[in-house]
């Protein structure tokens, strides 16, 4: 079966849950969903996710350290083999903006990137959180899968009004440079991949003025994918709501397919001799 992984910053879960993402969960075909801004404690978020829990869902999930502040999750069909919050920063490790989940087929990771300011100090934490988790990224290996709100837009293909924050936290120099960072020790932008030098698709959109009816938005939300897992991407979409008031976030989900992995055929060795043939074991 293809696996299917969503992401999606909810902008405060409890919020969330009363305008439908609830919803959104029991309609959901993903199988993995990351969650980001949770803004609430374990219990909180358990509490507002009750029905999706009861429904079968897994919760993992990392509270964040500061009060309303970053919290991120993972929601999956089924119980992880093994769970990490932080990725062994000790400045980060409990700021709830980084947790993954072992599964048969992929590791799954939720990161949460600050959005910061530029030439503040939050957007110098900024760049020390990314030095730090892009140190993590490159030593993983295997099936594995981070997605989250990264808090850059790439290219100018990823923002609707590129020319007008060329000195906006989230399309500076440093930060685009660091995602092709990422890009060129083995990670793919798998939404990207699968939708090559088009504008978007965008995944944010501020609730101020006309953004969302204009599509003036950024694609912030990404998926980023080691390049064995990354091959196997077939589909990838932003599940923009219908209209505005049908928004339950300021983002949308970003929902990526994987097809299944290939799994190399069984051959059975014969061994001949004058007198008689014996058959081996199969091997792979």
């Amino acid at each position: 079966m293809p696996t299917i992984i969503s992401t999606i910053n909810v902008n405060g879960v409890r919020a969330a849950a009363g305008k439908g993402m609830l919803a959104w969960l029991a309609s959901t075909e993903a199988d993995i969903v990351c969650l980001q801004e949770t803004r609430a404690t374990d219990e909180q978020t358990r509490a507002a996710l009750a029905p999706a829990l009861a429904d079968g869902w897994w919760l993992t999930h990392a509270e964040p350290e500061s009060k309303g502040r970053a919290g991120v999750g993972i929601l999956s069909r089924r119980e992880p083999k093994a769970a990490r919050i932080g990725f062994g920063s000790n400045e980060f490790g409990a700021s709830g903006r980084y947790v993954e989940a072992d599964f048969d087929d992929v590791t799954a990771a939720s990161v949460y990137v600050h959005s910061g300011d530029a030439g503040t100090p939050r957007q110098d934490e900024k760049y020390r959180f990314m030095a730090e988790l892009g140190a993590y990224l490159t030593s993983r290996t295997g099936e594995f899968v981070v997605s989250g709100d990264w808090n850059i837009a790439p290219s100018e293909l990823d923002i609707k009004n590129w020319k007008g924050n060329l000195k906006s936290a989230g399309f500076l120099p440093e930060e685009r440079a660091w995602i092709q960072e990422l890009l060129a020790v083995g990670y793919a932008d798998v939404v990207r991949r699968l939708h090559p030098g088009v504008e978007g698709p965008y995944s944010w959109w501020s609730y101020r003025g006309r953004a969302f009816d204009n599509d003036s938005g950024w694609r912030i939300d990404a998926v980023y994918a080691k390049e064995g897992i990354a091959s196997r991407a077939v589909s990838a979409r932003v599940e923009r709501a219908a209209t505005y008031a049908e928004r339950w976030s300021d983002h949308a989900p970003v929902t990526v397919t994987f097809a299944e992995k290939v799994r190399e055929p069984l051959v059975s060795v014969f061994h001949l001799s004058p007198d008689v043939s014996a058959i081996g074991q199969p091997h792979r």
